[in-house]
């Protein structure tokens, strides 16, 4: 009988372990790539004075970014697997990167707008490395967490919106310390399932961390606008 040294006896699991690699492998690519186009849609945003939420009522614009956002999630997840997949996740982050002008011109209206940035950059990249690395310590499956976040999301849309009718500057503060804590969740949940092979898509992955991401970061901007910005 033919003896098997580990370097020749088989192991059932490194296929799997190989495949979810290159799933986070291309995901973390991805994501660096997405960041090109979301820099240039707020560039061109903040040099133009766009800004989504002041064409008409402030709810139009609520109303009209929700559904391009889902436009173009339905469009990704549709092509996820075909050639214009990639072209639309980019095209997205574009879009997103347009919309978030809006708040980026305030921000630098402030002494120390380009600090706040910066700031919010770097809590939303140590909030990513955080998750990373608690994900990569866990080793089963997160999927139970999935429902009660997204019902978490559903919440804070309804509260949102209803807060453009309410100016309540307390709930609008409420809601980016929330919407912080569930999206750094939503990032461990995203992270682990493709750890744990529960996602095999990268498209699908990219888009899902990059959202998580975004919000993040946006509502740590929001954050620090509001107790750190200075206008003298």
């Amino acid at each position: 009988m033919e003896s098997q040294t580990p370097m020749t006896a088989r192991n059932p699991a490194q296929p799997i372990a190989l495949g979810q690699n290159r799933v986070l492998r291309n995901t973390y690519m991805l994501l660096a790539l997405s960041m090109v186009p979301t820099i240039a849609g707020a560039w061109i945003g903040v040099a133009t004075g766009f800004n989504l939420f002041r064409l008409g009522h402030p709810a139009i614009g609520f109303i009209v970014f929700i559904a391009a956002a889902m436009g173009f999630i339905w469009a990704i997840e549709k092509n996820k697997n075909s050639a214009a997949g990639i072209p639309i996740l980019l095209g997205f982050t574009f879009f997103m990167g347009l919309v978030l002008s809006g708040m980026l011109t305030y921000i630098l209206s402030y002494k120390n707008g380009a600090q706040l940035i910066g700031l919010a950059f770097g809590g939303t990249a140590a909030i990513f490395a955080g998750m990373a690395a608690w994900a990569s310590t866990i080793k089963k499956d997160l999927s139970g967490m999935g429902k009660v976040l997204f019902i978490g999301v559903i919440m804070l849309i309804v509260a949102s919106f209803a807060n453009i009718f309410l100016q309540l500057p307390g709930l609008m503060i409420a809601i980016s310390v929330i919407a912080i804590g569930i999206f750094s969740a939503y990032l461990l949940y995203d992270l682990n399932r493709i750890m744990v092979g529960g996602e095999t898509n990268y498209i699908t992955a990219t888009l899902a961390v990059y959202i998580d991401l975004f919000q993040i970061f946006q509502n740590l901007l929001m954050l620090l606008g509001i107790f750190g910005g200075d206008r003298d």
